[in-house]
């Protein structure tokens, strides 16, 4: 059964996941919604798959700390066909396969997106596979690359790197000739980060990450961390780091309230970025997605980059989804697939 339909009116209809009140994954509604078109400097796609981002789980619970209006279709990336193409869009066709980084609605058969954030599916990656890439490669390269400037033969300290974000650092950092430590809170999920190449995976649950650095660098520190548990993180992240090294601070999955020791910070002539990526305006994701497009897309393509996917859901079971991931249990992204491509 087709998710787009036409209505006796003449409009068009589409199958989509609605949050029309904040809560549980009970929240999230299996509708028919108004189709979106394409506005000029945009594409629509055809939604083949959809994945799941902490994020969602926030702006499903109404924490997202970002005014939002509802109902809404959540979701941050997606993947899929160009169904249509607004005025002034070059470069892409109807048909063309492509992922992207949208603001808000990827749970649908159908996103409208501005044609800056659209992404060619890099050579060797399927079209369900590359929706699990955009959002994790736009956050990688706009605050370890970007932001944390970190270079070859530099360390990088990735938190939770069993995660859809964690793993891709992980192997964008060894691509470029980093060294990689990472953390992770189980047995299996230290062994996946091994294999996607870190340097050594350290227990959180078992050991003191600040220690491991400090003996694994003989005291040098680590010069990029990519944080995101926030508030109970903070002071040891600038114990663990070198001098002239940055912390990019990504997530507050363990909380918000924080003090600083701006002593310890200015000794070691540390930087201390906060930021998110859905609510940056229009140019700025367009420039960080150019930039991913031309720093990591080729390694992608050579294999260098895999996205790393633990389950798939149909997209109408969006709610068993979320209820698997706020179950901690997953190693990489949990995808949604649009009934068209099951």
């Amino acid at each position: 059964m087709m998710s787009v339909q036409e209505t006796g009116t003449g409009s068009t209809l589409m199958k989509a996941v609605m949050l029309a009140q904040f809560g549980g994954p009970e929240a999230l509604v299996w509708d028919d919604v108004p189709a979106p078109r394409a506005a000029p400097g945009e594409i629509v796609l055809r939604v083949h798959a959809a994945a799941l981002n902490y994020a969602d789980l926030l702006q499903r619970r109404g924490t997202y700390g970002i005014e939002q209006s509802l109902p809404r279709i959540i979701g941050y990336e997606c993947s899929g066909i160009v169904a249509e193409i607004g005025a002034g869009v070059t470069g892409w066709r109807v048909g063309d396969p492509a992922c992207a980084l949208v603001s808000s609605g990827a749970y649908a058969s159908l996103v409208a997106v501005p044609a800056a954030q659209v992404l060619p599916i890099p050579a060797g990656i399927d079209l369900t596979e590359a929706a699990a890439l955009p959002e994790a490669a736009c956050t990688v390269w706009s605050n370890v690359l970007d932001l944390g400037a970190l270079k070859t033969g530099e360390t990088l300290l990735v938190h939770g790197g069993a995660g859809g974000i964690g793993s891709f650092a992980i192997q964008a950092a060894k691509a470029i000739g980093a060294r990689v430590f990472a953390t992770a809170g189980s047995a299996e999920k230290l062994d996946r980060c091994r294999d996607f190449g870190v340097d050594r995976a350290i227990s959180y649950a078992d050991e003191d990450f600040v220690a491991v650095i400090e003996a694994e660098t003989g005291g040098r520190g680590a010069d990029v961390i990519l944080d995101n548990m926030g508030a109970p993180y903070l002071g040891r992240n600038v114990a663990a780091l070198a001098f002239d090294g940055r912390i990019a601070m990504i997530g507050l999955q363990g909380g918000r309230d924080a003090q600083i020791n701006l002593g310890a910070m200015m000794r070691k002539r540390a930087g201390l970025f906060t930021t998110s990526l859905r609510d940056r305006p229009a140019a700025a994701k367009a420039r960080i997605v150019a930039g991913v497009l031309r720093d990591l897309w080729p390694h992608v393509a050579a294999g260098r980059i895999r996205p790393v996917i633990d389950r798939r859901f149909p997209l109408a079971e969006a709610a068993a989804a979320h209820r698997y991931m706020e179950s901690g249990s997953h190693v990489g992204k949990i995808l949604l697939i649009a009934p068209e491509a099951i």
